[in-house]
């Protein structure tokens, strides 16, 4: 249908270059609308590309005057972006029919454009840099700090003093934390030799990063390579288990495939080694304008990778009330393989 109506930032800007927290975006035919209030009509009549920029203090009228005025009988939106009394509210008392199709947004956003593949290599070069510089304040700082300080300081170093914006609240555990795949941070202090996961993301462009590390606090050599060395024996074993499993998906993973095979090169590694009930989520999901696109990768996935397809690879095993581990790299379908981005 070549007519839809946005109301979700990133959408929009996928549209239009431009977004805000108050838009209507309507697309009709390929004549866009970029309806917004007084705040945002300067910004976006310099920076919004391909639209018309209308200013108004009612949007809803003003998206269904337009709708009346181009006699459209019907108009495709996504039904997860719209709360129900702005939905009821639009379609009261005018004859377009509303069709819902979820996430249509994302599944035209599904294959990256060169330009965007630069745009997250670029926000994932830059989030390298900030696990970098908080490594370096770990070793030389960390110890005995609790996993509070150093969610701060992992947003003052992701963000770089706050240059840069956040994908996401970064995750910070250590030990039995770090067995709850989105841990929440605690009182508990960092201590010699214990295991500390980092999941955390920045934004270039509006464009996500997305990278889970697990390190040995041994402070003089402490680092967030991908290859790690543990005191305990079994961080040891759990660690390398999940970083073969990640590998095999990375370098096994093929253009023609269906997701749910490259969840099944991570998942096969970890049941066959007896912790297949300890990895309880999937494999990855794509990003982009999103922390969280398409394509998802999981066991249930039917779509097909192609080349600029853009999604993590992180398989995990979690182990309650001891640790858990998961690895996680963001990678791009390029001339049918995958490639850490």
């Amino acid at each position: 249908m070549k007519n839809f109506i946005l109301l979700d930032e990133n959408a929009v800007y996928f549209e239009a270059s431009f977004s805000c927290d108050n838009v209507l975006f309507i697309s009709l035919e390929g004549n866009n609308y970029f309806i917004t209030d007084a705040r945002y009509t300067t910004e976006a009549q310099e920076f919004a590309k391909n639209c018309e920029v209308i200013e108004s203090s009612n949007l809803i009228q003003t998206a269904q005057d337009i709708l009346i005025k181009n006699k459209i009988k019907k108009i495709m939106f996504d039904p997860n972006d719209f709360k129900y009394s702005t939905y009821i509210k639009l379609t009261n008392n005018i004859k377009t029919t509303f069709v819902p199709k979820e996430n249509f947004s994302k599944q035209k956003r599904i294959i990256k454009t060169d330009d965007e593949i630069k745009l997250l290599k670029k926000a994932a070069t830059l989030g390298r840099d900030g696990f970098k510089d908080l490594a370096k304040f770990i070793r030389k700082n960390g110890y005995k700090q609790s996993e509070q300080y150093l969610f701060f300081k992992g947003i003052e170093k992701m963000s770089q003093s706050g240059k840069l914006d956040l994908s996401f609240d970064p995750i910070i555990a250590i030990n039995e934390n770090a067995a709850k795949p989105h841990a929440l941070p605690t009182k508990k202090r960092l201590k010699l030799n214990d295991l500390i996961l980092v999941d955390a993301g920045v934004k270039y462009k509006r464009y996500c990063s997305d990278r889970t590390c697990v390190t040995s606090a041994n402070f003089e050599k402490l680092t967030f390579k991908r290859e790690q060395k543990f005191k305990n024996k079994k961080h040891q074993k759990i660690y390398d288990l999940v970083y073969k499993a990640q590998l095999n998906a990375i370098e096994n993973a093929r253009v023609g495939m269906k997701a749910s095979q490259i969840d099944a090169l991570t998942r096969s590694v970890i049941e066959k080694a007896g912790y297949g009930n300890r990895f309880i989520h999937s494999t990855g999901h794509g990003v982009g304008l999103d922390i969280h696109e398409f394509p998802n990768i999981n066991s249930k996935s039917d779509v097909i990778i192609e080349d600029n397809m853009v999604f993590t690879i992180e398989p995990g095993i979690y182990l309650p009330k001891e640790f858990g581990v998961r690895i996680e790299d963001t990678v791009v379908m390029k001339n049918g393989k995958a490639v850490i981005l």
